[in-house]
């Protein structure tokens, strides 16, 4: 495809600036459901979408035909919506950066498509047969997945960014069943990598391990609710992380008022034990080397020691909010228009030991993340509600009775404020099976940390 004639066309046609975005997006699934193949086939999607610029009106147009005579029609379309929308129309201003140049690849041993479907599907099946020796599963479903997203800008800066990503992963969704009680649990892990992810991945014993909590959750009791000293695991720091204070930190949420840490820019925000960073290339998240803009992809430090630093800018919102672009201008696909979007959201380890942390403590509450079922959250108050997977009480410094998952609730500037302990065990992780929704859009993030110990928590039952 000659990208550059149709930039060209666009500012022959009156754009003063114009970029490109194309993509090709494949996507295999397998699942198994209860031994029998539901699903198994691969996706493939590609198209262009052109946004133009006149004075500070924005146009943008898209589409998946990809013949010259159409390509000029969606560019024409463009400046159009730029030229015509006048005061209905977007405004915007980007703040200049310097011109970016590169292909790059995702790193990656074998091709999953290398690999034939028997061979995919007699490993679920390996799996299913475990699992059936655990009488207390009434169900069992099998996800696999492979995603390969390639996305090449252009812009009529010479911005020229082509990029790939593969992940790969694998999950469980069981269903436990014992004298009229059910439970259920989903799991998965993925990676950025290809099919040297299931070499290296004891399946079977992941799948064992995860039925053995599933069925000891069956006859564990409730937690009281009540305020607790409370560990959290890697998991469950990474989604509140995520969730209750990441979007906070995304500057179209922040220039719309919509933020509690607007205007906070050098303030105090949790205790001086926390920082939290987005980071695009971190061991074990999602790679994001470039954003949708062509931007690398920086290490931004929201908070450094307690205090708030930064916030995640596209081109646009760095202008309107006296920021630096970050590169967390993202979008799901080529038919969608910029978002400011987290990348891999996570906590700097400290020091303690994740043994120590919880000896430390005479009572209180070992929080896991394993099967968390989410929740809701309120980025204007900085509220946040989730449930936890299966937890453990903690008496006299050792986690001793398994409870089923707890609520958690709270203010998450308080909740950062009361952290008095950090581990030095960081892991992070991303799912090739969903990601972030926002504005309709979803995005593949990664999220995590390490075990954080956080004084009197309020927990539901």
């Amino acid at each position: 495809m000659d990208f550059d004639s149709i930039v060209n066309y666009g500012i022959k046609l009156g754009a003063e600036f114009i970029d490109l975005r194309y993509q090709e997006h494949l996507y295999e699934s397998i699942v198994l459901d209860n031994g029998v193949v539901r699903d198994a086939g691969v996706s493939f999607t590609r198209g262009l979408g052109v946004r133009v610029i006149i004075g500070d009106r924005v146009g943008y147009s898209f589409t998946n035909i990809m013949s010259d005579e159409n390509l000029k029609l969606t560019v024409e379309k463009a400046v159009k919506i730029a030229r015509y929308t006048g005061s209905y129309g977007s405004v915007v201003s980007m703040e200049a950066r310097n011109m970016v140049k590169d292909r790059i690849v995702s790193h990656y041993g074998i091709d999953p498509f290398d690999i034939d479907y028997t061979e995919k599907i007699e490993i679920l099946n390996l799996v299913h047969k475990k699992l059936r020796e655990f009488k207390e599963i009434s169900s069992i479903t099998l996800p696999y997945a492979f995603e390969k997203d390639r996305r090449v800008y252009v812009s009529s800066n010479g911005d020229f960014v082509d990029f790939t990503r593969r992940m790969i992963g694998f999950g469980l969704r069981l269903v436990a069943h014992s004298n009229n009680t059910y439970e259920s649990l989903s799991v998965s892990e993925s990676t950025v990598g290809g099919w040297e992810f299931f070499k290296a991945f004891d399946l079977e014993e992941y799948a064992a391990s995860n039925a053995r909590l599933l069925i000891e959750s069956l006859t564990a009791p409730h937690v009281h609710p009540g305020r607790y000293d409370i560990v959290l695991d890697n998991e469950m720091v990474g989604l509140m992380l995520h969730e209750a204070f990441g979007h906070a930190t995304e500057g179209d949420i922040v220039e719309a008022g919509g933020s509690v840490l607007a205007g906070r820019i050098g303030e105090q925000v949790a205790s001086e034990l926390v920082t939290i960073v987005d980071d695009g290339r971190v061991p074990g998240g999602v790679y994001v080397p470039y954003d949708d803009e062509g931007t690398p992809k920086l290490k931004v430090f929201s908070v450094e020691n307690g205090v708030l630093k930064s916030f995640l800018h596209s081109r646009s919102t760095a202008k309107s909010l006296g920021g630096t672009p970050t590169g967390n201008a993202r979008v799901m696909s080529y038919n969608h228009s910029i978002l400011v979007r987290q990348t891999n959201t996570y906590m700097l380890p400290r020091d303690w030991g994740v043994e120590e942390m919880i000896r430390d403590m005479r009572r209180g509450i070992y929080v896991k993340g394993k099967g968390a079922l989410g929740g809701e959250v309120n980025p204007l108050t900085g509220s946040f509600t989730f449930t936890s997977g299966p937890s453990y009480i903690i008496e006299k410094g050792e986690p001793v009775k398994l409870v089923k998952g707890v609520m958690l609730s709270g203010i998450i500037l308080d909740t950062l404020k009361r952290v008095d302990a950090v581990g030095k065990d960081l892991v992070v992780k991303t799912s090739v099976f969903g990601g972030c929704g926002k504005s309709g859009q979803m995005v593949r993030v990664g999220d995590g940390g390490p075990h954080v110990r956080v004084r009197g928590f309020v927990l539901g039952g």
